[in-house]
């Protein structure tokens, strides 16, 4: 593993904490997309799987496990334990318009058709649009709590790194994964408004 492939991890856990403290410590998930946080607990869990499959390391197995739990914690915090200061009126993003799309395209294009690789596939493409509530929100409410922009930042920086890992393993490791590369890149160019914004405000 790369310096950028283990800081892109850890960003994107720094993202995931942060968003669960700031959450659990206002005891409010004002400003907050619950629909993004679905969305990205449907991307952890038909990623991942193989858990039940293969066994690559135990540094792999447990970041699937953090990523899958804190998803689903999140999910729970928002639906269920501060359910009232959720914010529905301004999360009206039409999430069917992103996953039957990707899941159309994840059955026409993927590495091989078999259930697993397509759920896979699916939660590649899914990822790449599932922060579309979560911006749509703020761009609706014109406003973002200075921790939710943190989160944002982090998600962003992990996008980021991982675009650097795959460049460092196609030279290195001449290895080349083209959905996950455009997902990737799709991903980041939506970050890249959002970054903007963080550095001028």
């Amino acid at each position: 593993m790369n310096i950028f492939r283990l800081t892109g991890d850890l960003s994107h856990l720094a993202a995931i904490i942060i968003l669960l403290l700031k959450i659990w410590k206002s005891r409010s998930c004002a400003g907050i997309s619950g629909k993004s946080q679905l969305l990205f607990a449907l991307v952890f869990t038909t990623r991942y799987l193989d858990l039940f499959t293969s066994f690559i390391s135990l540094y792999n197995t447990s970041m699937k496990l953090i990523y899958i739990a804190c998803s689903y914690a999140t999910v729970y915090l928002i639906y269920m334990k501060f359910k009232a200061t959720y914010d529905g009126n301004h999360d009206t993003f039409r999430v069917e318009f992103l996953i039957v799309p990707v899941g159309g395209l994840s059955f026409l294009v993927n590495h091989d058709f078999s259930p697993l690789e397509i759920l896979w596939t699916f939660s590649i493409y899914l990822e790449s649009v599932a922060i579309l509530p979560q911006l749509f929100m703020i761009s609706k409410t014109g406003e973002a709590e200075t921790i939710t922009t943190h989160y944002l930042f982090f998600l962003g920086l992990y996008r980021a790194l991982y675009l650097v890992n795959w460049i460092w393993r196609y030279y290195f490791e001449g290895f080349f994964d083209l959905i996950a590369v455009v997902a990737g890149v799709v991903q980041t160019v939506l970050y890249c408004d959002f970054f903007y914004l963080y550095v001028t405000k």
